[in-house]
């Protein structure tokens, strides 16, 4: 499936639904490039208000602000997948939306996502479908424990799941996810932690960047490191799979496939259908960076082809970790990117930085 599109010029507007770091470091790309960048986010302080040309503060079931926005861009995109069915519908009336709702409708659902995934030919976790406490007991005779039971819709960052390891747990765990559907995930064991970071455009062609090697710490990304400790052929094929994800999907833009390295191969988890935070790093060391490629893809301009020009890892700064930075700054090799915003909170992502190690000339 292809969507070519008609190039579109400097000068452009490009639509970001969503004013967190993720939508901040998009108008950063934007701009760069000669767009202008509105963001519709309901907070009026978000992080990405400080970059964007435009910002729109409104809920997501304000129509008429909704309206305005999609009059006054030229193409819409978007930072997050859970953004309601309802606000998509009153801005597609006006503006096409990149990537397409298909990957948002199928990545926003963890059972339709891993429905999807296997119609692919992807390995998956076994997993199973949880209405009810009757359909969770069923779930674990199937799946067996430990497991992890995770709520089908607007789980992130380790939010909306809990890890079940006794039969006495089911009861406090549906509780700890609030009752709504999910799906019960059979605990992968695996060797390594790996996602693929890769960009496809209208006419279909795709530049994947590097494997990263992730780290997570209570569900949170902690660090990514790039290149992955894994043998080549494995990366090769980490590659190829990512691809066959956003051609399955007809994507358009950047998406990122988390995948699991296991002793029988690699593993799907899950797929973020936008730019991703292991993929941060790209920022530093290549020269098309994510960003840019999610802006060129869905401005229907080429693709850049990704390639590092050096190794690197990224850490993530959690809540009052951002207040090391001026201490950090103080490294040569050290790039340091903080979202600006205006409050910390424990585990809150408030910045990262990205160790540079070049490569050796000798």
């Amino acid at each position: 499936m292809t969507d070519t599109l008609q190039p579109l010029a400097p000068g452009a507007t490009i639509g970001i639904l969503g004013g967190g770091q993720l939508g901040r470091m998009l108008a950063t790309a934007a701009a760069r490039l000669g767009f202008h960048a509105h963001v519709y986010d309901p907070d009026p302080a978000a992080p990405a208000r400080e970059t964007a040309l435009h910002h729109t503060a409104a809920p997501y079931d304000d129509e008429a602000a909704l309206r305005r926005f999609a009059g006054a861009v030229d193409v819409v995109t978007y930072e997050f997948e859970n953004i309601p069915p309802a606000a998509l519908d009153a801005i597609e009336r006006l503006a096409p939306i990149r990537p397409s709702r298909r990957s948002l409708v199928i990545t926003r659902d963890r059972l339709k996502e891993k429905a999807f995934l296997e119609e692919s030919g992807l390995a998956v976790a076994p997993h199973a479908p949880v209405e009810d406490m009757a359909t969770l007991e069923e779930a674990v005779r199937r799946i067996g424990l430990p497991a992890i039971l995770k709520t089908r819709e607007l789980g992130y960052d380790g939010k909306g799941q809990a890890r079940i390891t006794t039969p006495e747990e089911l009861a406090p765990c549906w509780e700890a996810v609030g009752r709504v559907p999910a799906v019960l995930e059979a605990v992968v064991p695996f060797e390594k932690e790996i996602s693929v970071v890769i960009a496809r455009g209208g006419d279909g062609t795709t530049a994947a960047f590097d494997p990263a090697e992730n780290l997570h710490e209570g569900g949170i990304l902690r660090l990514s490191k790039v290149p992955a400790a894994i043998a080549p052929d494995l990366a090769d094929r980490a590659r190829a799979m990512a691809a066959r994800v956003a051609e399955a999907l007809g994507h358009v833009g950047v998406l990122a496939v988390e995948m699991f390295v296991t002793q029988s191969g690699l593993v799907v988890n899950e797929i973020a259908p936008r730019v991703h935070n292991s993929g941060h790093w790209t920022e530093a060391v290549c020269p098309i960076d994510q960003f840019e490629q999610h802006i060129r893809a869905i401005a229907g301009w080429p693709l850049g082809r990704g390639e590092r020009i050096a190794d690197a890892e990224m850490v993530n700064l959690l809540g009052e970790e951002v207040l090391e930075a001026p201490r950090l700054s103080r490294d040569p090799h050290l790039r340091i990117h903080l979202y600006g915003k205006s409050e910390i909170r424990p585990d809150r992502k408030m910045g990262h930085h990205t160790r540079i190690v070049p490569w050796s000339r000798g």
